[in-house]
């Protein structure tokens, strides 16, 4: 899971570069090609095959999962160029919250009150970060909330959609569907390349078949409770590649806003957990 989370902050860094000069659209679209290209070739290995992995009993789902997955990561791209890895990543910290906040209406779990204080807490941490009575709300600061509803949303069509469907079976699908959805709308904005791009673009879609290998050897091996806490280091490593890389500064209500939320993230997991192991006895 550290592997997968400074992979995928190395990959954030690559997006915001390419980003600055081309299209994002262009740019999430070649990078879901490998991304199908990866997700088909894993499940070619699987029992079963290709087949077996696209066999689902809930088709909308899935197609639901894989737009909403790419909408998400073109969303967050754009805050990239707007806000900075530094500033994106620490306001996108608070999908968990949300994740927890809405796992109740919409899917009926229970969720206590002290994840309601944590979830909460992190969204007095948001405000510490965005400094409403300080500054002017800036709309661009509303790009990486709207990415953090997008993946909270996501995270739970992907948990209902695990009652019915093998791991695999969502994974194909993402992969897939976002593949489609990208070039119908990615191939309106192709543009060439410079070959030292070029050779970056590359490297995102390698890093991002590194990552996602990372997370199923991670899956495989450990419980994914165990291992969710350690993704929050993808807000360090991106925080370090926005500031070695671009120039970018940490100021102080970010730090400590980030802080905060990620404390309120990492405790509402830990009591997530905690409810789980007394449901199951």
């Amino acid at each position: 899971m550290v592997a997968a989370s400074l992979v995928f902050a190395l990959q954030d860094g690559l997006s915001r570069h390419l980003a600055d000069s081309y299209s994002l659209l262009m740019i999430v679209m070649i990078r879901y090609w490998f991304f199908a290209a990866f997700v088909i070739a894993v499940a070619a290995r699987r029992p079963g095959g290709l087949r077996a992995a696209a066999a689902t009993r809930q088709p909308v789902v899935q197609v639901l999962r894989g737009l909403l997955l790419a909408a998400e990561i073109c969303v967050m791209v754009a805050g990239f160029v707007l806000l900075g890895l530094v500033e994106t990543h620490a306001i996108f910290a608070v999908y968990p919250l949300l994740i927890a906040a809405l796992s109740g209406p919409l899917l009926g779990e229970r969720v206590g009150w002290r994840r309601w204080a944590a979830i909460l807490a992190g969204f007095a941490g948001i405000l510490v970060i965005l400094q409403p009575g300080v500054a002017v709300f800036t709309p661009a600061a509303a790009v990486p909330l709207l990415a953090a509803a997008m993946f909270a949303l996501y995270g739970l069509l992907t948990r209902y959609a695990a009652r019915r469907d093998s791991a695999t079976t969502s994974f194909f699908w993402t992969g897939t569907v976002g593949a489609v959805a990208m070039t119908a709308v990615g191939l309106w904005h192709w543009e060439p390349m410079a070959r030292a791009d070029a050779a970056m673009m590359a490297a995102l879609c390698v890093s991002g078949a590194l990552g996602h290998w990372c997370l199923i050897r991670c899956y495989d091996a450990a419980e994914a409770g165990t291992v969710q806490p350690f993704a929050y280091l993808q807000l360090v490593f991106a925080t370090g590649v926005g500031m070695l890389a671009f120039g970018e500064a940490l100021r102080p209500n970010v730090a400590a806003g980030g802080a905060i939320v990620v404390a309120a993230g990492l405790f509402a997991l830990w009591r997530a957990r905690q409810a789980d192991r007394a449901a199951s006895g």
